[in-house]
């Protein structure tokens, strides 16, 4: 099977980005991240891609605060460069029209909640807030929606009596490096079909459902 080229594309600090790009140094994952595009000059993502030897890109976003404006510059960086897979790593912009008809269901992002509970920004604190006993976090495939698209994995974290926030965020993190390059890993080895918006995975060597 050949390797799948993938781009991340990240808005902070990149912890998730490293722990992908380490799980792809480790074996055989199915890819080859091509590039880290970050909407910031200075997000930190940028200096762990250039750490680690990955293409860093900084894209301007427009003017707009919480979306990408001219999605065709980006769209056409990430298919020069040979990107089939786009996956989020704490990216905070809404991607639009264009960019999802440009990766139709290979766009993947992780949550730090147990969706559909807490969409949207400050999961851990409201979670926390809220007083749940379970949290976690979410790999999904993005569509229009807010953290709306269909559900690929999830890794569950108990929530303690004696959490605060920075303990639990911890805890979340962690759980989230080790989901989400088992699930982009499976992502790109095995095929999957949809079940309205379930996913169902397939045997590997199964045709192909959606992708």
């Amino acid at each position: 099977m050949s390797e799948r080229v993938l781009a991340v594309l990240a808005s902070g600090q990149g912890t998730n980005f490293e722990a992908l790009a380490q799980a792809e140094r480790r074996g055989t994952w199915g890819g080859r991240i091509a590039v880290l595009v970050s909407d910031r000059q200075d997000s930190p993502a940028l200096d762990r891609a250039r750490r680690l030897g990955i293409e860093a890109l900084a894209l301007d976003p427009g003017r707009a605060r919480a979306r990408v404006e001219n999605e065709a510059v980006w769209i056409e960086a990430l298919r020069s460069r040979g990107v089939e897979v786009v996956v989020l790593a704490g990216f905070m912009r809404l991607l639009g029209e264009a960019f999802l008809a440009a990766f139709p269901e290979r766009i993947l992002n992780i949550h730090p909640s147990l969706l559909p509970a807490f969409p949207g920004l400050d999961a851990i604190r409201r979670a926390l807030e809220h007083g749940v006993r379970w949290t976690g976090c979410t790999v999904h495939l993005v569509n229009e929606g807010t953290d709306s698209g269909p559900i690929l994995a999830q890794a569950a974290v108990s929530v303690l009596d004696d959490d605060t926030l920075a303990t639990l965020t911890a805890r979340v993190h962690e759980a989230e490096h080790r989901l989400y390059p088992e699930t982009v890993s499976r992502f790109l080895t095995q095929p999957f079909r949809l079940e309205g918006r379930r996913v169902c995975w397939l045997e590997r060597g199964a045709v192909k459902g959606v992708r």
